[in-house]
């Protein structure tokens, strides 16, 4: 006969082998591709996000800005700026507000002397003095140093006074490329303003209004408005243009975002409505304060006004006007102008690049990227460390650029990205894991399957009947436990997974008798000692069969060959301790042993052997109830009893095959 060439033999084994690793070497990088791309979605979506600025985002980009301010080291304020305080000790010194005109006319005067270089007067004088002392103020004006302030209107109804006076200022606009036609600051409707005399005898004057945004947050005011066709300044521009000299100025606009201002040499950056992002100094009373009652009655340090800016307001209980902002929530309206003119004089701005967004939008991608491949090859816990801690460091260095630069570049769509990739691929990690696992669990179910069946053909091919014993206990194994399951003392072990393992694993348990002898196996009579005590060996052969077999695969721990022991080594131990193979007694006997003592021994009696006739099923019934507590479980029993009935139809249906 011609030796079967190395090529051949067991090559079908050996390439399904080959292919099963391929499968297994390819499978991981699969399930990285995959999570990587699901990880992909939430950083292009935030990054395009980004660039378009959905309003319903408006309130969170708000308060991210708000805790970086909070966050950011405050800058020092300049020496340029005083404020003078008409408070509650100058109400009781001099009297209720609003003063006359004669009593504001000497505080001009008092501060003029002190060698304040402008007064800006966070005041409107919109009604005449009921001691006709206008004229008094008026002349006090016009020694000059002084901005008068009002308030712009932006209702639909408003209408300018005719007898208004103001004082327009000249500005030229630059566009880099076509006008698109929108104005580049607000445009008001009507005015609040001083009376007229006054007006013409401050010679400059300058509007008072800074609206909150949409949460009631002070983080911006406007610098330039226009009215019919002309712009006016805000009281504390018209105050620094009046210190440094300045008469004109320029705006350039860069988009329809992002524009600057330029004061002589001042370059001042805005965005697409001319407003200024406030560089709070610190909370409120950060400015010198000064009483009004102390200016009148010369209780001033020398030179503490001596070329500075002085700011007049009221925070007299009943009388002050008080703002929100990041860093403080009664913030004196007078203290804004103050902290306007301090940044427009120091040149300390908070800016917002013209490619805010663009940048925000890169990082988030970068960010996003780095995240998502770091999760897809080290794992989640990995990636969530490492994204958490690129987050804290986007966070830090959001924070240090706004403290040393200025520059304001919100982390927020970068961490919605990182965060949503981080979420998103946990989530498919999980799912990729699970539909593993659940793979798995088939294969080892089929395998399972497999290895029952195998063991099952085995005995068949030794004993016809022996197969077909096995085949009808795996249906009265499953009736008795499922019945079972209901005693609470066996609730806790025969879960749905365990009885479907128990009936799948109960065709086995005479696997060992493949290990006996045919003429001990097949002889029509009854069995002599010898015989039978080699007979009783069966369960230890089928033991020792699982064992060889779980000590050459190294499988430890399996759930289901630690069942299949149990069967068949113990499904012929008693539960009085007359049984063998060890003598168990009781609870000692594994509770899928003491479930297939009494399948086996119904299966048993009701069926036709060699040796011996068949019982009928009542009995059979009889002999096992008899049994009760000597050789089976009395527990177990009284499952048989319920579900007996079907056992008679199982008997009835398989007596035939």
């Amino acid at each position: 006969m011609p030796r079967r060439s190395p090529a051949t033999a067991g090559s079908k084994s050996w390439l399904d082998n080959r292919s099963s690793l391929k499968r297994s070497s390819t499978a991981g990088p699969t399930r990285r591709r995959l999570v990587f791309l699901w990880g992909l979605i939430p950083v292009l979506v935030t990054a395009i996000v980004a660039v378009y600025r959905p309003t319903i985002l408006a309130r969170v980009e708000h308060t991210v800005y708000d805790i970086l301010v909070r966050s950011a080291s405050p800058r020092p304020r300049g020496t340029g700026v005083v404020i003078v305080d008409v408070d509650e000790r100058s109400l009781a010194t001099v009297g209720q507000w609003p003063w006359g005109r004669d009593q504001v006319g000497d505080l001009i005067t008092r501060l003029r002397d002190l060698g304040a270089a402008t007064v800006a007067l966070d005041i409107v004088f919109a009604e005449l003095d009921r001691a006709k002392a206008d004229d008094v103020l008026a002349a006090r004006l016009r020694e000059g140093h002084v901005v008068l302030g009002y308030a712009m209107r932006f209702d639909a109804g408003a209408d300018e006074r005719d007898t208004c006076v103001l004082h327009p200022i000249g500005l030229a606009v630059l566009h880099p490329g076509e006008d698109t036609g929108d104005s580049p600051y607000f445009q008001a409707t009507g005015v609040v303003c001083s009376l007229p005399n006054l007006a013409e005898a401050a010679g400059a004057s300058g509007f008072l209004n800074a609206a909150p945004d949409a949460d009631g947050i002070l983080r911006r005011v406007p610098l330039i408005v226009g009215l019919n066709g002309r712009v006016y300044p805000s009281l504390a521009l018209r105050a620094v243009m009046a210190t440094t000299g300045t008469k004109e100025i320029v705006l350039e606009i860069s988009n329809i975002n992002a524009a600057s201002l330029t004061i002589d040499d001042r370059v001042v950056p805005v965005d697409g409505k001319s407003n200024l992002l406030l560089r709070y100094r610190g909370k409120k009373k950060t400015f010198p304060y000064v009483s009004a009652a102390d200016v009148l009655n010369d209780r001033v340090p020398d030179g503490m006004m001596r070329g500075k800016i002085v700011f007049v307001g009221t925070t007299a209980l009943g009388t002050r006007e008080v703002v929100a902002t990041p860093l403080d929530t009664l913030f004196a309206g007078v203290e804004v102008q103050a902290t306007v003119a301090d940044n427009l004089l120091e040149l300390d701005f908070l800016t917002r690049s013209q490619f805010g967004a663009i940048v925000e939008s890169q990082a988030g991608l970068v960010l996003g990227l780095a995240v998502a491949l770091l999760v897809a090859r080290t794992g989640i816990t990995i990636g969530l460390i490492g994204g958490f801690g690129s987050i804290a460091a986007l966070w830090i260095g959001a924070v240090w650029l706004l403290s040393t630069r200025g520059v304001f570049v919100s982390p927020l769509f970068p961490t919605l990205g990182a965060i949503g990739g981080l979420g998103v691929m946990t989530v498919a990690k999980f799912t990729v894991e699970r539909s593993r696992a659940e793979t798995a669990g088939r294969d080892k179910a089929a395998a399972q399957r497999l290895m029952v069946q195998s063991l099952l053909s085995l005995t068949e091919t030794r004993d016809a009947e022996t197969g077909r014993h096995s085949r009808r206990t795996q249906q009265y194994a499953r009736l008795i436990a499922e019945q079972l399951a209901a005693n609470p003392e066996y609730h806790y072990y025969l879960t749905p997974e365990r009885i479907d393992l128990l009936s799948s694993l109960a065709p086995i348990h005479d696997i060992g008798k493949v290990g006996i002898p045919d003429r001990i196996l097949n002889k029509p009579g009854p069995l002599t000692p010898d015989e039978l005590a080699e007979m009783r060996t069966h369960p230890v052969l089928g033991r020792d069969v699982i064992l060889k077999a779980q000590e050459k695969v190294g499988v430890r721990d399996d759930a289901t060959l630690a069942m299949a022991k149990d069967i068949v080594y113990t499904h012929h131990e008693r539960w009085d301790g007359t049984g063998y193979p060890q003598g168990l007694q009781g609870t000692q006997i594994p509770i899928a042993g003491r479930v297939m003592a009494i399948v086996d021994v119904y299966d048993a009696v009701v069926a036709r052997n060699l040796y011996k006739p068949a019982m009928s099923h009542d009995a059979a019934v009889k002999f096992i109830v008899n049994g009760k507590g000597t050789h089976f479980d009395p527990a177990v029993v009284d499952a048989f009893v319920t579900v007996e009935p079907i056992f008679r139809h199982v008997a009835l249906e398989t007596a035939s095959t």
